[in-house]
């Protein structure tokens, strides 16, 4: 039922933000008087589950869920149908119209996209509020970090102050800015001192903790759950056991367990717990690429979650200024991808191992929030100049705006065509990367 939560949801948020991206593509073609022959939830290789016509468009679902298009005449795009551009162009066909028109088209999508996580931000801030963990609360007796952590420069009880001259109330976002920035500033023993993180202590970080590799002094924590088949179930930790000890060291902070797993590959960690009042030593296997298989919960946790409401009207500046923001870490964090010696670009995950970070249980909030998150990576994605990608198409229009001349139909065939490959490649190994990943873990 857990996996089947996940599923649904991502099949749900995918539906909302594929159906939705097409539409602006859609109506920006119907307002250019453009001929829309198909409208497609997911991909119809070779099939389709649902078709019907309606006037001049066939509407589907076809049964690979992976986006989803709308076929323009006298346009090659994923369908590859280059039969048509051999005759002489008609009036209702993409190709006809004036450039600015066919970019409008383009970027209609991406627009509605960002429009799309503005709307939800608003309701979601004006019905829920706006909850996150306070960088000051999560800091107030300083951090405490794992050996990764202390081997980039930061001790225990430091403070964060600024991350590139910024500082950041949301935790999970200043631990962000801390991993994207260059220069991060610290209070320590009362003095601020600078940290510089390198290309290799950023790759240190994301291959051992990531997001984790800095916390609160923790004084207990409590075993959420167990995955069925782990090492965790097979040396006998159970929901509800407070962890006291790893290895003969008192826990600190959570990732500390991560740490020593990741340690002792294939091996064995001994973990000190004290079930029903009752101190206990358990002997826990840890699999190939470093865990146990379990989830912890810090004691009161909660008490540094801070929500600020909002009126329908004032959500409405919070939610321009939430999604600004997601675009400027989308940027920074391609610009983290592209630099190979942070090793970022492993950290890449495809629609699998977004599933597997879902929640297991519905949680409606979560749910938008997510959604609108994903509808802003989904508009950047779109936007980058890459053949196969309405970043892609744009690019080549602005070109022909700039220079008078236009790509031809053989030449744009071809670049079509190395695009469809490069992003059919990259899928194929992002997908197979998670697909790994869940089946070893």
């Amino acid at each position: 039922m857990d996996t089947l939560n996940q599923v649904a949801q991502l099949v749900l948020m995918l539906s909302i933000l594929v159906v939705l991206h097409e539409f602006g593509h859609y109506i920006t073609a119907k307002m250019f008087k453009v001929r829309v022959e198909k409208f497609y939830l997911f991909m119809d290789a070779g099939f389709s589950l649902i078709k019907k016509k309606i006037g001049e468009t066939e509407w589907g679902i076809g049964w690979l869920p992976l986006g989803g298009y709308v076929k323009l005449s006298g346009m090659i795009d994923e369908s590859m149908d280059t039969e048509q551009m051999k005759s002489e162009p008609q009036p209702y066909e993409f190709r006809s119209k004036p450039a600015w028109q066919r970019l409008i088209i383009m970027l209609g999508g991406i627009i509605v996209n960002i429009l799309l996580a503005w709307l939800i931000f608003t309701v979601v801030y004006s019905t829920y509020g706006k909850t996150y963990v306070s960088t000051e609360v999560m800091q107030k007796n300083g951090l405490v970090f794992g050996e990764t952590g202390h081997k980039v420069g930061f001790k225990d009880g430091d403070r964060i102050v600024e991350a590139d001259g910024k500082f950041q109330k949301s935790f999970n976002r200043m631990t962000l800015d801390v991993l994207l920035g260059d220069k991060v500033v610290v209070e320590r023993d009362g003095k601020r001192v600078d940290v510089n993180l390198s290309d290799e202590n950023k790759a240190l970080i994301l291959e051992t903790e990531g997001r984790d590799f800095m916390h609160p002094w923790i004084k207990s924590a409590t075993v959420d759950s167990v995955a069925p088949g782990s090492g965790a179930a097979k040396g006998g930790l159970k929901v509800g056991d407070k962890i006291r000890t790893v290895n003969g060291k008192e826990q600190r902070y959570l990732s500390q367990m991560s740490e020593e797993a990741f340690k002792h590959k294939k091996g064995f960690i001994n973990i000190g717990i004290e079930r029903n009042g009752q101190p206990m030593t358990l002997n826990v296997p840890v699999d190939s690429i470093g865990k146990v298989g379990i989830n912890q919960v810090a004691e009161g946790l909660e008490h540094y979650k801070i929500t600020e409401h909002y009126s329908f009207f004032g959500a409405i500046p919070a939610a321009i200024t939430e999604s600004y923001d997601l675009i400027i870490y989308n940027i920074k964090q391609f610009k983290l991808i592209l630099r190979p010696s942070t090793g970022a670009y492993k950290q890449v995950t495809s629609v699998v191992g977004i599933a597997t970070k879902l929640p297991t249980t519905w949680d409606w909030e979560f749910f938008w929030n997510f959604t609108a998150l994903f509808s802003i990576g989904l508009a950047f994605m779109n936007i980058l100049p890459i053949p196969g990608l309405d970043g892609g198409h744009a690019i080549f229009t602005i070109a022909e705006m700039i220079t008078g001349r236009k790509l031809s139909d053989k030449a744009a065939g071809i670049v079509q065509t190395v695009g469809m490959v490069i992003l059919l490649s990259l899928m194929a190994l992002v997908f197979g990367k998670d697909i790994y990943q869940l089946i070893v873990g």
